[in-house]
């Protein structure tokens, strides 16, 4: 079967190998669309992982929807043709760290995946995956390229239920691309009073007011002026950084009201560190928390969003391509000119 092999952001090549052989309790899955993450093209990310494991390449794709095509002896409650979304990360539920509340910090979830990777025309879903609620059926009311959402809108749905965006409060967006508009459209839903964007993207700074966002701010302008002339001179409640640019992580801090949240959905590279006004924030009762990944529970509050049409997410694919240009994807991404979610289709004839 055909695979991207990632050696870096500009260098992602096809390769051969042999398709996946499933054992007892496993499933093996055909990929139909597999999304391009933000993660994918975190270079310094991803060569981290390399060196850790010892290779030069690695096979990455973790957004996957697909079919069932083979399932494994002994595995009760899903058939072939099943259409399914599969997380690749699963926690234990037993752990101290499930056990109070945060799943992401669970040894084995940064220990799960599916074989190979999501850029591939097939993948075996472990027993542990399948266990530990790792594999949603899909509604027939819900496609493939929805699907695809579950996993980048759970992350999301676990960002906002941690800071606690509700009703009446204002939400500060950093950054504008995919899971800004995610963030920006959840809010809403969770009822937040206005929700602001920024970014130093034009275009990406449209599509987030098309997508609900109530005010959008270029990043190069002063954000707090811009904050307290627009919000009935107050800063904003819950700030959800979207970005690594150390120039948002900055401004993050000096844009929040008494009481509020910073949360970092996405923080600069290693070995960053951020001067916090300490003082200020201690007279004012401001938290500085952080979000990472998804959790079960976060998925299917995901798939629920997504199952009610409540949630707009495929019309945040601009672009669609079959595996063998993987390449030309990653350049797409890469460049975050005039793009928001590249999907590919591992198994569509170029």
């Amino acid at each position: 079967m055909k695979i991207a092999r990632y050696y870096s952001n500009t260098d992602v090549r096809i390769d051969e190998i042999p398709k996946p052989t499933i054992g007892p309790g496993e499933l093996l899955v055909k990929v139909k669309k597999s999304g391009i993450c933000g993660s994918d093209v975190l270079e310094y990310y991803r060569f981290a992982k390399m060196k850790k494991l010892g290779v030069d390449s690695l096979i990455l794709g973790h957004e996957i929807a697909g079919d069932i095509v083979e399932v494994g002896d002994g595995l009760k409650g899903y058939k072939i043709g099943d259409r399914v979304f599969v997380s690749h990360h699963v926690p234990c539920f037993d752990c101290y760290y499930c056990n109070h509340g945060h799943h992401t910090a669970c040894d084995l979830l940064h220990n799960t995946n599916f074989d190979p990777g999501g850029f591939a025309e097939y993948i075996r879903i472990p027993k542990i995956n399948i266990e530990k609620k790792g594999v949603f059926v899909l509604d027939k009311s819900v496609t493939y390229e929805d699907g695809v959402f579950i996993e980048p809108f759970g992350c999301v749905c676990r960002a906002q239920r941690l800071a606690n965006v509700k009703k009446g409060l204002t939400v500060l967006i950093l950054g504008s691309g995919v899971s800004g508009i995610l963030h920006a459209q959840l809010a809403k839903l969770r009822g937040a009073k206005k929700v602001f964007a920024t970014d130093i993207n034009d275009y990406r700074l449209r599509k987030i007011q098309d997508f609900g966002a109530d005010e959008i701010i270029h990043a190069s302008e002063d954000i707090p002026s811009k904050l307290l002339r627009t919000n009935d001179n107050k800063l904003a409640d819950i700030i959800i950084v979207c970005t690594g640019a150390l120039s948002a992580a900055k401004q993050a801090l000096n844009c929040v009201a008494p009481g509020g949240t910073v949360i970092f959905f996405a923080v600069p590279g290693p070995g960053v560190n951020l001067e916090v006004p300490i003082n200020d924030y201690w007279r004012n009762e401001i938290t500085i928390t952080t979000s990472y990944g998804a959790a079960p529970e976060d998925l299917q509050e995901s798939y629920v969003w997504i199952l009610s049409k409540k949630i707009n997410v495929t019309d945040l694919i601009t672009h669609r391509f079959p595996l063998n240009q993987i390449g030309d994807a990653f350049k797409i991404v890469n460049e975050a000119s005039e793009s928001l979610k590249v999907i590919l289709e591992p198994n569509t004839v170029e």
